[in-house]
């Protein structure tokens, strides 16, 4: 007996050794952690059990019989993040470049299932060359055993991935179809097709970085979600997102030991500028609402005229979904509609109540944004906004107008509560425009056009350029001051905890895609 504990013993230290020390040496030269490492560090101390550990591919072309590694390229397995059961796969790039085999892909299928079972977030840690091309289709056909499993568990359990290193062809659908991607700086990159076939194809010079570096994807296509530095802040990174969400769909958020102190809050009173064409942050606003610290903003460096993200407002998780106003004035374009209607879908699926905070002058007009289809992606957030039932409350800080104050979390397309802050300009547009239209006759015919014009766009300022003539039809709930914003969300919210709809039976709709 002694004999076999020993082999097996063996055989569990030599799978923890991935392709070897020389391996392991050339992963930490390049600032990377090896996939063990990244679990240990991710987990809880001595939660993680082991799945698989013995695995070993099938191929024997190629000369593949001659080099087996137990474990296949893939570390898969369940423990806890802070208590909470997880479940996760790291991809060990010291074995064959974490390429995807047939037995790589069954393991990562094993936990997924689990996962669903028991109703519990997926996170992959991806660092791998692609799929292992000596396997012919076998490889292939694992990438979509996996995808297939990405679309099923889509809503009902949080799917995160980590981008450590390469990721490159089939191997990218997997993170695109879960639910947040996060990628870290320098040492990851993603794309369909590699610089060579660029280069080949389209005559392109381009660096890996530059083609499907983190930068790149979190500022120009938006694939990543957040950009880390390295690999420790990158786990640390899930590990905060994970804080916010709950463990299935059929759960809520975690909701803090929370004490009430400081709810009225008067520094708010002071942000947005008496003129309405000066910009201001609105990440001040934010911060001047939530609990101190609490946000987490995702897609930061894309499409920035609008900011979503994660916060805590009396210790509950909500989503936070804002216009911009330093970034081309908050209008709503083609990526920013894109960014808040998937940010919309992912926190309705979850059970996290959204807080629309608006200051919007309309969408952005230009035959880039027409022949680019803002009709299509404006009416995603639309499409959203309307189809979601968790708790929905909105705060218009100063503009409102057109079609992007219906489209901005509108009581006429379901929002529960509406605030306007005194400040709040709700109107079918601003002043000066209105004016040139409504008294174009009379600016004309006037001696003196320009001063006609200020006259009749502060008649039109002093008449619509308000919130009461929504509040008196009852689309603003209340117009309240900024400095008692928080305290009337944390009573909005709590108010609307136990919010039940029930959607018209169907399959599901057809989200303008």
């Amino acid at each position: 007996m002694d004999e076999k504990v020993k082999k097996l013993q063996n055989r569990i230290s030599e799978a923890k050794l991935g392709g070897g020390e020389k391996r392991i040496e050339r992963q930490h030269a390049k600032k990377k952690l090896t996939a063990r490492e990244r679990i240990a560090f991710f987990l809880d101390e001595g939660s993680f059990e082991e799945m698989g550990i013995l695995v070993t591919h099938r191929t024997t072309d190629f000369g593949m019989d001659k080099e087996i590694y137990l474990g296949d390229g893939v570390v898969t397995g369940y423990g806890t993040v802070d208590g909470r059961l997880v479940y996760l796969y790291a991809q060990d790039f010291t074995v064959f470049g974490g390429s995807l085999s047939e037995t790589h892909a069954e393991k990562i299928c094993k936990v997924m299932d689990l996962a669903m079972k028991v109703g519990a977030p997926i996170i992959g840690l991806n660092d791998s060359g692609g799929a292992r091309i000596q396997e012919g289709v076998k490889s292939l056909g694992g990438y979509a055993d996996i995808f297939y499993r990405n679309v099923q568990a889509s809503g009902v359990i949080p799917q995160l991935s980590a981008i450590m290193g390469p990721c490159a062809g089939g191997a990218v659908y997997s993170p695109a179809i879960t639910d947040f991607i996060v990628m870290v700086d320098q040492t990851s990159y993603m794309f369909v097709t590699g610089p060579n076939v660029v280069k080949t194809v389209t005559n392109e010079e381009v660096t890996s970085e530059e083609l499907g570096g983190a930068k790149t994807h979190a500022s120009k296509s938006g694939v990543a979600h957040v950009t880390s530095s390295n690999d420790a802040a990158c786990l640390i990174d899930l590990k905060r997102l994970l804080s916010y969400l709950p463990q299935n769909n059929t759960e809520k958020p975690i909701k803090l030991a929370f004490i009430l102190t400081d709810e009225i809050r008067d520094d708010l009173n002071t942000i947005v500028p008496d003129n309405p064409n000066k910009p201001y942050d609105m990440h001040e606003v934010i911060n001047g609402i939530i609990d101190t610290e609490s946000f987490f903003e995702i897609h930061k460096t894309y499409a920035e005229n609008i900011v979503v993200g994660f916060a805590r407002l009396g210790g509950r998780s909500i989503g936070v979904i804002a216009n911009q106003p330093l970034i081309l004035a908050g209008v709503l374009d083609v990526d920013s509609s894109k960014k808040a209607a998937r940010f919309t879908r992912f926190c309705d699926a979850f059970n996290i109540p959204i807080l629309v905070l608006v200051d919007v002058p309309g969408f952005l007009p230009g035959t880039d944004q027409e022949w680019n289809g803002i009709i299509m992606h404006g009416a995603k957030l639309l499409y959203a906004l309307s189809e979601a039932t968790v708790p929905k409350v909105t705060v218009i800080t100063r503009k409102a107008y057109g079609g992007a104050y219906d489209v901005m979390n509108s009581k006429h397309i379901g929002a529960d509560f509406n605030f306007a802050w005194p400040s709040a300009e709700i109107a079918v547009m601003g002043a000066k425009g209105a004016s040139e239209i409504i008294f174009k006759r009379e600016i004309s015919e006037a001696n003196n056009q320009e001063a006609k014009l200020k006259e009749k766009e502060k008649e039109y300022a002093d008449k619509f350029a308000n919130p009461y003539r929504a509040a008196q039809r009852g689309f603003i709930d209340e117009v309240i001051l900024p400095e008692n914003t928080r305290r009337k969300l944390l009573k909005t919210y709590a108010m609307l905890e136990n919010k039940q709809v029930e959607l018209p039976k169907k399959k599901h709709g057809n989200i303008p895609l």
